[in-house]
């Protein structure tokens, strides 16, 4: 059987394989992928917060780097989150040539953005970094990291922008292996840069860029063989301004939730250094780390099931996008209430993780269940606005994303702290945003459902 027959059939499949096992054989692996993506910052975070002596320091370095870092995820999920679905849509309507021309596209969006994002952040780093709450004692530990991890800024775009393509043909395991050979490498090189060759804070940076170097080559690689259905095309590579403006519109949406995120770290850690001191800021970078390993298994089932979402609404097939789009949502909520339900339960446990310093971990496990609790209901949100992306709803999606990261959270975390000139109530920011956006987002898909399935099959 020739690579094109194969692709087709795994194409074809998201439209007549049973749905539940579909769904389990296309989001487990992007759900293993992006746990294992988790690891590149995550392991950074666990080794260096256990570094002798200057580990707090250099814990509350990376995480004020957390904003740049999102940023530049942003961009490769711009693409990648815009583009997949189209692609998934595109195939499900039998239009193979629109979908590649997708996919090039979108490379040509990514070597931009690379260029762009590398030379303001290179120009600006110095005054950013201590905007976002850094002092004396930590910039040099924040500088050391992301002077390097800029390095590699082209690789984070290709890994996560392209990967989703992968996914979007059927090619799931494929996607998840190009994540799993850069995490392990990381998980390698880590201990060996820190602590066997010395070099602290700037070894997990330079294990890191290596890493997502080697995960992009898997990706570039892949999506230049015959093992592709959807290849990368030098000569559909030529921006055309329809293709970009629907990516766009349709990637507007997570990526406005990827800066939002970005926005977000920046009021939280500068409020938490105005009223409080670097132990406060410390604290944040374990809340985000926590709050990511709660996340990023919904984010990536969902992901893996998304493209069949898009293929049977662009085929028409209203039922398995019913029976899908349930699956989904159902599973996401549970998910997110037994991760988030554990971390509020033992907060001193997950604390423990990212840090060996007791009054790092007596704080967090102070302020943890407060900032949690939220994220038990977030599964609600997830699979409803995961489930609007997939059926090119963006003007929804979009919707959902602004209610909870710029129109709740950031106000409130500016304002609470200013009323009641205390810094523990800015935690409380993101457990209120977090079920006002996540029933509000439910409320709506319930009542939307139908007037979107009029659309399904349409050309």
């Amino acid at each position: 059987m020739n690579t094109s027959t194969i692709s087709s059939n795994s194409e074809e499949r998201m439209g007549t394989a049973p749905i539940f096992k579909l769904m389990l054989s296309m989001g487990i692996p992007t759900f293993v992928a992006q746990l294992i993506n988790l690891l590149y910052n995550i392991v950074d975070r666990i080794y260096i917060g256990h570094i002798p002596e200057v580990g707090a320091a250099s814990l509350t370095g990376i995480g004020l780097c957390l904003p740049i870092i999102t940023l530049v995820s942003a961009f490769s999920v711009f693409v990648g989150a815009g583009g997949a679905p189209l692609a998934s849509i595109a195939l499900g309507k039998d239009d193979r040539d629109k979908a590649q021309r997708i996919l090039s596209n979108g490379v040509t969006l990514l070597i931009i953005f690379t260029v762009i994002v590398m030379a303001v952040i290179y120009t600006l780093k110095k005054p950013l970094l201590y905007f976002f709450g850094a002092s004396d004692a930590t910039y040099p530990h924040a500088d050391d990291y992301l002077s390097i991890y800029l390095i590699g800024t082209i690789f984070v775009m290709i890994t996560t922008g392209l990967n989703t393509f992968i996914t979007a043909q059927g090619q799931s395991k494929t996607a998840m292996f190009s994540v799993l050979i850069g995490a392990i490498f990381n998980i390698i090189l880590d201990p060996i840069f820190i602590f066997a060759l010395n070099l602290g804070i700037k070894g997990a940076a330079i294990a890191t860029v290596i890493s997502q170097a080697i995960s992009a080559a898997w990706v570039i690689r892949f999506l230049t063989s015959d093992k592709a259905s959807l290849r990368i095309s030098a000569q559909m590579m030529r921006p055309q301004g329809k293709l970009i403006l629907s990516i766009a519109a349709l990637g507007v949406s997570p990526f406005i939730m990827q800066v939002t995120e970005s926005l977000i770290t920046i009021v939280f850690t500068h409020g938490l250094q105005k009223y409080g001191d670097d132990l406060y800021v410390g604290s944040f970078t374990i809340l985000q780390s926590i709050m990511q390993i709660i996340f990023i298994p919904m984010s990536g089932f969902s992901q893996g099931v998304q493209p069949i979402i898009g293929y049977n609404y662009g085929k028409g097939n209203v039922d398995r996008v019913k029976k899908t789009c349930t699956i989904l949502i159902t599973m996401s909520i549970i998910v997110s209430f037994v991760l988030a339900g554990a971390a509020f339960l033992f907060p001193s446990v997950a604390a423990g993780i990212f840090t060996s310093d007791e009054a790092l971990k007596a704080l967090c496990a102070k302020v943890l269940p407060i900032y949690i609790f939220g994220m038990m209901f977030f599964g609600i949100q997830n699979g409803c606005q995961q489930s609007f992306i997939s059926m090119g709803q963006a003007g929804k999606s979009l919707i959902f994303a602004l209610l909870r990261k710029v129109i709740l959270i950031i106000p409130l975390a500016i304002i609470l702290p200013y009323c009641t000139h205390s810094v523990m109530s800015i935690y409380y920011a993101e457990p209120i945003s977090d079920i006002v956006s996540a029933f509000s987002c439910g409320a709506t898909f319930m009542l939307t459902f139908k007037s979107m399935m009029k659309g399904a099959g349409k050309k």
